[in-house]
């Protein structure tokens, strides 16, 4: 299954995708990223087709949207930048939202086995292709005085090439040591640049881990409930009636993913997604799951509710100041 990252691990991402620096003569705020986003390609909220169609699990509710992961990244890379040019570097940021994840916050698309027949019937259990694709990360391959002040500590140790080698190989050990104390006459912040931004928008405090769990532990405690072990049963004898051997439909992904020839699925792989995706129309397998869990995700949410409520108020406090910053 898909996951998707939270915001704290997004504002991460920052300190490892600078690149582009220019001279010490930099100006005091240096250009933003200008990169076209569409937004289009943002995965919506609640799911648009499918057998999963308008389906949106209660925990939802406390999870940030991808475009507030969007808006804190895009802040603690123009904050990062701008503390970056104090010290007289200039730094140039990628854009936050080149690659967005393929399924909403909670992955409802693909929870519990695919659901969209117009995809399945193109690309089997693939992704489509604008999903598949990556937005390759620039090294943090900056000189080892901007690495000091990026991060507060030193460029990363490389490893000796291995023996036999052509001695092209240049590998990072990871070992560091604490930045000096200034550079150009400032003295430099505790954490760098990095650890500076995100204590501007309090991103320390935006931790969604609670989400996470709670999350994992409403599918799994869902799955073996009465009807949807019923329906899963079912699922299974329908795709048996059509050939297919497959206990559960977490199974029937792993067979249409082995299933490829080259980037494309085979043949074979498409018909068992049709058939998939057919058996789970007729079983109702994905409503009867959905119920089940969104009973499990009420009770959890209303036993854990004042930690939720303090998770809530404190990322939007954070979206709210990274909206903030200009």
């Amino acid at each position: 299954m898909h996951q998707r990252a939270t915001v704290g691990a997004a504002a991460l991402l920052v300190a490892g995708i600078l690149a582009g620096c220019s001279s010490p003569d930099a100006a005091s705020h240096a250009p933003k990223d200008t990169t076209p986003v569409d937004r289009g390609t943002w995965p919506a909220q609640t799911v648009e087709s499918g057998l999963a169609k308008g389906l949106r699990l209660p925990l939802a509710a406390y999870t940030p949207t991808y475009g507030d992961q969007v808006e804190v990244n895009t802040a603690l890379g123009t904050l990062q930048t701008r503390c970056m040019a104090e010290y007289g570097f200039t730094v140039d940021l990628p854009s936050s939202a080149v690659t967005p994840p393929p399924t909403n916050d909670t992955n409802i698309e693909r929870r519990y086995g695919i659901t969209d027949r117009a995809q399945a019937r193109k690309y089997g259990y693939l992704l489509p292709p604008e999903q598949r694709e990556t937005t390759q990360e620039t090294d943090l391959d900056l000189p080892a005085v901007q690495v000091e002040v990026l991060t507060g500590h030193t460029k990363p140790a490389q490893a000796a090439a291995p023996e036999g080698g052509d001695g092209s190989y240049v590998g990072a050990t990871g070992a560091t040591e604490p930045a000096r104390a200034e550079v150009n006459g400032k003295k430099l912040r505790s954490g760098g640049c990095i650890g500076w931004s995100k204590r501007q928008l309090k991103t320390d405090d935006f931790d969604t881990g609670l989400i996470t769990q709670l999350a994992s532990k409403s599918l799994s405690d869902s799955r073996p409930a009465e009807p949807v072990e019923n329906a899963v049963k079912e699922w299974s004898a329908c795709m048996k009636g059509k050939g297919r051997k497959v206990p559960d439909p977490y199974r029937a992904i792993e067979q249409g993913l082995a299933d490829v020839k080259g980037d494309d699925p085979t043949r074979n792989a498409i018909e068992l997604a049709l058939d998939d995706i057919d058996c789970k129309k007729q079983t109702r397998l994905v409503r009867v799951w959905f119920t089940e869990e969104s009973t499990v995700q009420r009770r959890l949410i209303e036993e854990n509710k004042s930690r939720l409520d303090d998770v809530k108020k404190r990322s939007d406090e954070v979206i709210e100041a990274a909206r903030a910053v200009k």
